[in-house]
C-alpha cells in the first residue's frame, strides 16, 4: 500500500502549496470484518476534498462531517463506525483522524525512500474509544533515519491508556517491461493503476521517452547484452514481449542466474518449445527448474485476445504468482475471502 501513501503525501504537498490544512485519516484497528483493513487512510483537505477510502465509499462522508473539530482545533481523535447496522460488514472500525502537515525534511526523506526502494515503518498511538480525543497520532521511520511525527504533540510509546498499530510498508512491486509496441503501453497503464514501479526497457534502434508510455517510472533504450540485471530481485516481475524471436532469446539467457518473482514470455506455445531447446544449445548448464519458473505464453487463459484483455490476463497472472494463490472465482469460496 506504499502508493496510496504516496498519492496521499502528494496530494497534502498540493494542498500545503495553496494553502489548505489537511488531517490525515487512518484506520487503525477492527473488531469482526469489514471491506478494508487496519492500515489504509485517507487524506480530507479544509475544502472538504478527499483523496483515497478507508471503505467502499460508505463511511467516507461521516468521517469528512466528524473530522471538522480537528480541523478547528487541532486535536487528533477517535471515532468508531459499526458496520454491522449500515454496512453489512459485521465489524467495528476504529478511525484516528490527526491534523497532517509535511515539513519539507520529511518531503524530501520519503521521496528519497521511493527512489531508492526503502522499506517504511509507520506506527500509530491511539485509544479503542469513541470520540476520544488526546495526543494520538503516527510516527514515520525511515531505514537508517530519525523517526519522523508531523504533529506538535504526539505520542511515541504505548502507555496503559495508548496502544499501538504497527505497519511495514515495503516498497512497490516492480514490474520490468522488456519491449515497447502497443501491447506493452496497455500493460504499463494497467500495472500503472495497481500503483506498481513500472520501468519499460526499448530497443536501442528505436527508442521511446516517458511520452510515450504514461505511468512509466523509467523509459530506456538499450540491448541484452548492455542492460544492468543486477537490481533484480524477488520484489521484481519481468515480461519479455519484444515481437522478436532473437531479442526475446537473448534476453532470457542474460536472466539464467536471475529469481525474479515472475517471468513472463509474450508468444504462442509452439514458440515456447524453439526457445527452450534453443536455450540449451546456447547454455548446456541451464535447469529445468529455471525453465520451469517461465510462464510462457505469459498470462492466464481468459479468451484474451486485445492488448488490453492480453494485458489485463498477465497482470492477473503475476499477482496470483505473487500472492501465492491458484486463480478461481470467489463464487468458489465459503467462509472469509482474506485468510490474512
Amino acid at each position: 500500500m506504499i502508493h496510496e501513501l504516496k498519492e496521499i503525501i502528494l496530494q497534502a504537498k498540493r494542498n500545503q502549496d495553496k494553502p489548505l490544512k489537511n488531517v490525515l485519516v487512518t484506520v487503525v484497528a477492527l473488531e469482526g470484518s469489514s471491506y478494508r483493513k487496519p492500515g489504509v487512510r485517507m487524506l480530507i483537505s479544509e475544502d472538504e476534498k478527499m483523496i483515497g477510502a478507508v471503505s467502499g465509499g460508505c463511511v467516507e462522508k461521516e468521517i469528512l462531517h466528524r473530522s471538522k473539530s480537528v480541523f478547528r482545533n487541532g486535536k487528533a481523535k477517535v471515532i468508531t463506525y459499526d458496520g454491522r447496522y449500515r454496512l453489512g460488514c459485521e465489524g467495528i472500525l476504529y478511525i484516528l483522524i490527526e491534523t497532517f502537515f509535511i515539513t519539507d525534511a520529511f518531503y524530501k526523506r520519503f521521496t528519497d525512500a521511493i527512489l531508492h526502494r526503502e522499506s517504511l515503518k509507520i506506527e500509530t498511538f491511539f485509544t479503542k474509544e469513541n470520540e476520544a480525543i488526546g495526543d494520538f497520532g503516527s510516527v514515520f521511520t525511515f531505514e537508517n533515519s530519525a523517526p519522523f511525527s508531523y504533529a506538535k504533540k504526539t505520542a511515541t510509546t504505548a502507555t496503559p491508556d495508548l496502544v499501538s498499530f504497527q505497519q511495514n510498508l515495503t516498497p512497490a512491486f516492480r514490474l520490468l517491461i522488456i519491449g515497447a509496441e502497443h501491447d506493452a503501453l496497455k500493460l504499463c497503464e494497467m500495472a500503472a493503476l495497481l500503483g506498481w514501479q513500472v520501468d519499460i526497457v526499448t530497443s536501442i534502434k528505436d527508442p521511446k521517452s516517458d511520452h510515450n508510455f504514461p505511468g512509466a517510472n523509467s523509459v530506456i533504450g538499450s540491448t541484452a547484452e548492455m542492460f544492468d540485471f543486477s537490481k533484480i530481485d524477488a520484489n521484481t516481475g519481468i515480461v519479455i514481449m519484444n515481437h522478436s524471436y532473437s531479442q526475446d532469446l537473448k534476453y532470457v539467457l542474460r536472466l539464467v542466474d536471475k529469481k525474479p518473482a515472475y517471468l513472463g514470455i509474450l508468444g504462442a506455445a509452439k514458440r515456447r518449445d524453439k526457445m527452450f531447446n534453443e536455450l540449451f544449445e546456447y547454455n548446456a548448464e541451464i535447469s529445468e527448474t529455471f525453465l520451469e519458473s517461465i510462464f510462457t505464453p505469459a498470462g492466464l487463459n481468459l479468451g484474451a485476445q486485445t492488448p488490453e484483455e492480453i494485458a489485463l490476463s498477465i497482470l492477473a497472472e503475476i499477482l496470483a504468482t505473487i500472492k501465492n494463490k491458484t486463480p478461481n472465482s470467489l463464487k468458489e469460496i465459503t467462509g472469509n475471502i482474506h485468510t490474512t
